[in-house]
Parts: structure tokens; C-alpha cells; sequence
């Protein structure tokens, strides 16, 4: 078949990959256009872009999907199915109906629960035990198309966004290959979604990382990996911004008002919270780098006592 491939993040690279692998062919890639990035916000290319751009593939960046020149190019790749995964753009009717094959999408989620853009955060930041991924057919709403085939994986007690996101991926980029296969002899027949059983996963922004410390432990902990590594779960003290990057629940209770230190050893900070101790053991303060509780406390002192605060003082 000759293939479109959609997508930019470094969870879409597998997949695109896995059809570089496979007997068929991607005439093209889209992908986001480059966005400055970082303090000095140049402008960055997106890993899929990079990766398309080592294997010789032709690119498209539309900054509109209605534009008639876009469409134009990607008519001109006359492609038999367009494969998307992670692309950061809902494809409208004018793009969906291209394909003689039509769309097939790889998600990071066991549809109809999570659907959207964050499917991984959202699934680790609600205490999930397992999660998936699923090939569906794509319609005009939003990871509502027919489910072609699911795996599902395990959650494990450490994983972060990063992790897991790097682990489906994987699942993806073989899961996409054999859905493909599937459909061109015939034998995977698509399912209706049951809509009575969604849920939603929306994008995340940088206010999300703000650290409630009336929540339980539990729930910061799981918070903490699933905003792991962006945008980071943050609190302040003194005004100056904490980003917490590793957080373990104690079942110990809370004897302190929630975002009070109630003990420094040398390898943790012990946090109260509405509902038992969060240990800290890894963060990074105000303009410095990540780095381990215990590299920190090296240089600077900090006392029981103190409260970290949500929102920062005025």
C-alpha cells in the first residue's frame, strides 16, 4: 500500500519506523510545523520530522489542514490508507476522505476511555493499573472512530509519562503493522466504540502542574510521574518555583497543615498533605537543574517547619 504517515512527537517515531520496515510504502510524512523551543526559542524541529528527514521521506507542515495547497500535495501522494499517531491535529473531512483506505490512527489509550491528546498522563495521573494501545478507523470526532485492535500493558508503580510513553510506543509502531495486515486480507472486522464508557484525556498546560497539597499522597505521587517530564509538578517557597520530579506516598500520617515539611534526612524531604506524607527525593529549585534531594540539601539548608505554598504568595 502506499502510505501517508501523520504524526510529530517522539511516540509516533516507532511507527513511522515500523512502516519503513514493512513491505509497504510511505510516499509522505506530515507533521507539525517547527516552533521555537527554550530560553532562546529557536526553532525546533519535531522528532518525526528529524527521523523523515535521515530517511529521505518527503514532509508537508501545513499550518492550516483546509489549506487548498496542502490538499493539493497530499492528493498528489495518491495514497491507499494515511496512518496517523500523535499528530496534534484533528484531520477534517476534506483530508479524511482522501484515502481509499481511509485513516487508521494509533492511540495511546484502551478507547473508548481517554480519549484526546494526554492519554498516557491522564491514565498514570488517575492511578490507572494498566492502559493500552488501539489502531481505530478515524471519523470526524474526536478518537470516536471504530476500534480496529487494542493491547493492553501494565501500569508499573515507577512509570512516568516518559516511561510509559517510550514503552507504548513500541507496542504502537508493532500493534500499527499488524492492523495493516489485518486489513488488507480481510480478517480484523471494526467495532463500534460504546460511548457510555468514554472518557476524556485534554491536553495538558502548565497550570496543571501546580501542586494541590490538600490532595492524599497518593495522588501527588501519581500526579508527580504523570506530568513527568512536562509540565512538571510544581509548588513554591518564598516565592521561589519547586518542580518535584520523584514523590513516593508514605502511609504515615500527616501530624503538620498540608505543604509543611515535617522532616530533612539526608536523602528526602517529608511533605504533609491532606491525607498522609509525600517523601520527595528528587526536584529542582527555582534556575538550577534537576537534580537529587540530596545533591541539593549539599549546599542549601532547609528546616522542618517551612510550607511550600499553591499558589505562591502575592
Amino acid at each position: 500500500m502506499r502510505i501517508v504517515f501523520m504524526g510529530t512527537p517522539d511516540f509516533a517515531v516507532p511507527s513511522l519506523e515500523a512502516l519503513l520496515n514493512s513491505d509497504d510504502e510511505v510516499v509522505g510524512v506530515v507533521t507539525q510545523p517547527d516552533r521555537p523551543k527554550g530560553r532562546g526559542q529557536t526553532l525546533t524541529v519535531s522528532p518525526v520530522k528529524e527521523f523523515a528527514l535521515r530517511r529521505q521521506i518527503p514532509i508537508l507542515q501545513p499550518t492550516k489542514m483546509k489549506d487548498p495547497d496542502f490538499l493539493a500535495a497530499l492528493r498528489g501522494w495518491d495514497s491507499d490508507v494515511v496512518v496517523v499517531a500523535a499528530f496534534g491535529r484533528i484531520l477534517p473531512p476534506s483530508v479524511l476522505s482522501l484515502p481509499q483506505s481511509g485513516c487508521v490512527n494509533v492511540h495511546g489509550s484502551l478507547l473508548p476511555r481517554y480519549r484526546g491528546a494526554a492519554p498516557i498522563q491522564w491514565a498514570i495521573i488517575n492511578g490507572e493499573p494498566e492502559t493500552g494501545i488501539t489502531t481505530m478507523l478515524m471519523d470526524e470526532g474526536m478518537d470516536t472512530g471504530a476500534i480496529l485492535l487494542q493491547e493492553r500493558m501494565a501500569i508499573e508503580p515507577q512509570d512516568t509519562a516518559g516511561s510509559l510513553s517510550a514503552r507504548m510506543a513500541a507496542v504502537g509502531g508493532r500493534l500499527l503493522i499488524e492492523t495493516l495486515k489485518r486489513l488488507k486480507a480481510g480478517t480484523v472486522m471494526p467495532r463500534r466504540q460504546d460511548d457510555s464508557q468514554a472518557t476524556l484525556a485534554p491536553i495538558l498546560k502548565k497550570e496543571d502542574g501546580l501542586v494541590d497539597w490538600n490532595s492524599p499522597a497518593r495522588a501527588l505521587a501519581n500526579r508527580i510521574r504523570g506530568l513527568t517530564p512536562w509540565p512538571g509538578a510544581y509548588t513554591f517557597l518564598h516565592g521561589d518555583r519547586w518542580v518535584l520530579w520523584k514523590a513516593t506516598p508514605l502511609s504515615e500520617p500527616a501530624s503538620a497543615a498540608p505543604g509543611t515539611i515535617t522532616n530533612v534526612s539526608k536523602q528526602a524531604l517529608h511533605i504533609a498533605t491532606g491525607d498522609g506524607l509525600l517523601m520527595v527525593t528528587e526536584l529542582q529549585v527555582a534556575n538550577s537543574r534537576r537534580m537529587a534531594v540530596s545533591q541539593y540539601l549539599a549546599g542549601h539548608a532547609i528546616e522542618s517547619g517551612l510550607r511550600l505554598e499553591s499558589p505562591p504568595p502575592v
